[in-house]
């Protein structure tokens, strides 16, 4: 099997994926160094994660919560005073795992941590140049590891190029969460496919923009970012996953409180 066609194969087979464990390591623009694990469900779309982030909250644990269009927020990094006694603040609407304009998690977590890994992995089907590298071991089992890289506009072309609705699909979902990660030009991906033809593990490089001003008469301004540089690795593909909403006696609603969202 050609780069080529490997990849494409293990980009078909994670359209299938209906539930995911994962972690994430790496460096996020604006938030430092990043270490997660979460769990997610595809429909109805639903996730749990723990995270660390050096550059924000003081590099406190924050555990997040989508479940049933609301997001919800507890742990270390959280301004417990400000919580009325509780110890979960709630916000909704809330999305996570779709593009730059459905997505709001009102900032608790990087735009990078916003969309699906599920998408994420299926990127390098965009590239021109995939090629393999080696076979290596990812989490103690053997996989192929591939790299290539990727551009908007090569999503755009492989979108056009696509045969069959879900390809397309997947290009689509593509270009939105490129767009949302902000990255400017060209994407690096490093994709490991295990021998039974499915995702392992991806590696994300690139510059990224950001933007300032666009307030108080200023006008708004994009300006070079931090580099991305982030690694997920598949642990449980298909395994049940339970995530559930905290009790509503032990949650405050984010509209109640007059400071926005109560974290250092």
């Amino acid at each position: 099997m050609t780069p080529a066609a490997a990849v494409a194969k293990a980009a078909s087979d994670a359209e299938r994926i209906t539930s995911l464990h994962y972690r994430v390591t790496g460096t996020v623009p604006e938030w430092g160094r990043v270490k997660a694990e979460a769990s997610m469900r595809t429909a109805p779309m639903t996730m749990g994660m723990e995270m660390n982030a050096t550059g924000r909250y003081g590099g406190s644990p924050l555990e997040v919560r989508f479940v049933d269009g609301a997001m919800y927020v507890h742990g270390d990094a959280v301004e417990s005073e400000k919580l009325k006694g509780a110890s979960w603040f709630s916000a909704e609407p809330a999305a996570w795992g779709l593009d730059l304009t459905e997505n709001n998690s009102y900032g608790t977590l990087p735009r990078q941590l916003e969309g699906t890994p599920v998408v994420q992995s299926t990127m390098l089907t965009a590239s021109k140049d995939v090629r393999k590298i080696r076979t290596e071991p990812v989490d103690g089992a053997r996989a192929t590891h591939y790299k290539g890289t990727v551009t908007s506009d090569g999503i755009e072309a492989a979108r056009d190029a696509a045969v069959g609705k879900a390809a397309r699909e997947r290009q689509i979902n593509s270009l939105g969460q490129f767009w949302a990660m902000r990255l400017k030009g060209t994407l690096t991906v490093d994709l490991w496919i295990g021998d039974d033809g499915r995702t392992k593990q991806f590696r994300m490089r690139g510059d990224t923009y950001a933007s300032k001003g666009g307030s108080e008469g200023k006008p708004l301004q994009i300006v070079d970012g931090d580099p991305l540089d982030m690694t997920v690795t598949f642990l449980d593909v298909d395994q049940p996953v339970t995530v559930e909403a905290p009790p509503a006696e032990d949650t405050v609603d984010l509209a109640g409180l007059a400071d926005g969202v109560p974290t250092g």
